[in-house]
């Protein structure tokens, strides 16, 4: 396997002063991306080094047959986290990449046909909560200020923060307590509206971070108030052009990526990272390592040589995991402009069918579809007079269910379009030009995401700040972590947020000590 490294910087590159300090980050997804950059902005010359042959980790990306599928993820909240990464070195996100604005945020449908559009028009929302129940119309707004609430403790607040020990955890209890952040989110929610397809509605959220909305804190709320304040974005082209613009802004100021070169193996000297291998065999040393992979694959693998990395590998094991994810992607002929960007296809059961994910480790016979079709709002990605879509349910990871996915991905492949073409869709599968999907042992091949888990560690309330993979290891002084294993967790603002946290220490422990 041949590593293959950035050319030479853009004509448009930009002189940052270098400090003499250099880091590693092993993995090139948004949170590694993220890290990267700030790093690069503070003269850090920084390398970035990537498994796969194209960067972006979960948000990959495969062009088959003139369509052009996204892995993933497909919803981008708080735009302004990433403005933020160019404007550390003067520039402007717009000059490489385009957002667009999404709406209705979601379409969410019940097999009896209700449709319920959400979105932050507030006058067009309320009259869809009034049609499912015109009492709780006066709930939400309640819920809406509970939701500013956890956003200004859990996001403004405690989003960018790392927690490095036991008292930071104590310090933010009070005031997490005082939102009672022990509830579930759908606890929460039910305490706000009456009506079910409305908490279910206003529960899902988490689902897209890989939180069960029985069991994830009620601080993920939140999530409300930001998409309410920042809206819904796509980036035009995919979201894999959003990534391609932050290595091109990362190699302007002076970065390297190096692909198709997986790393190995960190060695360590005594309580520090001394070196980084790769499967080519190149070999370099580095001030600070950071990892944006899979949280056990860093520890049980790549540090799997050392004291440290087996201890806190068996520690990992004892935790519970994200579900897995299995995407069905296709290209068909016609356009659907009734079709929205964001669909949620609910199934007849919603807490049955979650316990069956998260707790049984079951493949139930329902499920409830998140359909993305991103040619709705960027033609782009399909060839003319076609549409792209995905079609996304959760399942249970591999180490709670235990199903051959050679054997069951074609037939669970045809139940899921079977459902969108029953509601959505006639003839679906006489339109389809181009399919194949995505099941949890791919996550674990291609991303060595431990079981097949799409988000890493379950965010639940005692997995969560102090309780997650800390920003900055506890033994190997100079090793870090960043992306959905750490504070805060996943979902591209989860994963930012935790490369803004992580650079504070690293800029801190490299050029202020």
């Amino acid at each position: 396997m041949n590593a293959e490294t950035t050319p030479p910087a853009p004509s448009d590159a930009t002189e940052i002063p270098h400090t003499g300090r250099t880091a590693c980050v092993i993995g090139s997804g948004f949170g590694g991306l993220a890290l990267a950059i700030r790093l690069q902005s503070a003269g850090i010359a920084t390398t970035v080094i990537e498994a796969r042959d194209k960067p972006g980790g979960r948000a990959y990306y495969w062009e088959k047959d003139g369509f052009t599928f996204d892995a993933g993820p497909t919803v981008i909240t708080d735009p302004d986290c990433l403005r933020e990464l160019w404007a550390l070195s003067g520039h402007d996100m717009a000059d490489d990449i385009e957002i667009m604005p999404v709406m209705p945020f979601y379409r969410l449908n019940w097999p009896d046909g209700t449709n319920f559009d959400y979105s932050n028009d507030e006058e067009q929302l309320f009259g869809e909560i009034a049609q499912l129940n015109p009492a709780d119309v006066a709930g939400y707004q309640r819920f809406l200020e509970y939701s500013a609430g956890v956003y200004e403790e859990g996001y403004v607040k405690l989003g960018h923060k790392p927690f490095l020990d036991f008292k930071s955890m104590l310090k933010a209890a009070p005031a997490l307590a005082k939102k009672q952040a022990w509830r579930s989110v759908y606890s929460m929610v039910s305490s706000y509206v009456e009506n079910e397809k409305l908490r279910e509605a206003l529960s899902f959220h988490t689902l897209l971070v890989g939180g069960n909305p029985m069991k994830t804190s009620s601080i993920y709320a939140l999530i409300h108030k930001l998409e309410k304040d920042g809206g819904v974005w796509w980036a035009k082209g995919g979201t894999n052009r959003l990534i391609a613009a932050m290595v091109k802004h990362f190699e302007r100021i002076g970065g390297t990526v190096r692909l198709h070169d997986p790393v190995v193996q960190v060695h360590t000297l005594g309580n520090r990272a001394s070196e980084v291998e790769t499967h080519s065999g190149w070999k370099e040393r580095f001030d600070a390592v950071a990892s944006n992979a899979d949280i056990m694959h860093s520890y049980k693998d790549l540090l799997g040589e050392t004291k440290r990395g087996k201890s806190y590998a068996k520690s990992l094991s004892r935790k519970s995991f994200s579900p897995g994810l299995f995407v069905v992607h296709f290209g068909i002929e016609g356009t659907w402009p009734g079709i929205p960007h964001h669909m949620i296809l609910f199934g007849p059961r919603y807490k049955g069918l979650l316990e069956d994910i998260y707790d049984h480790g079951v493949l139930p016979q329902d499920f409830s579809i998140y359909l993305h079709h991103p040619s709705v709002t960027d033609p782009g990605m399909a060839p003319e007079g076609m549409s792209t879509f995905y079609a996304l349910v959760p399942v249970a990871h591999m180490g709670k269910l235990s199903v051959d996915w050679e054997e069951m991905g074609p037939i669970l492949e045809k139940r899921i379009l079977d459902e969108v073409e029953r509601r959505l869709i006639p003839d679906l599968h006489g339109r389809i030009k181009t399919k194949f999907h995505y099941a949890p042992r791919d996550f674990a091949m291609d991303l060595n995401a431990h079981m097949g888990s799409a988000f890493s560690l379950e965010p639940v309330l005692t997995q969560s700040a102090w309780f997650r993979g800390h920003n900055r290891d506890d033994v190997i002084d100079n090793f870090y972590l960043v992306g959905a294993g750490t504070h805060p967790g996943a979902g591209i603002p989860g994963v930012v947020g935790s490369a803004k946290a992580t650079a504070g220490l690293m800029i801190e422990d490299l050029l202020e000590k």
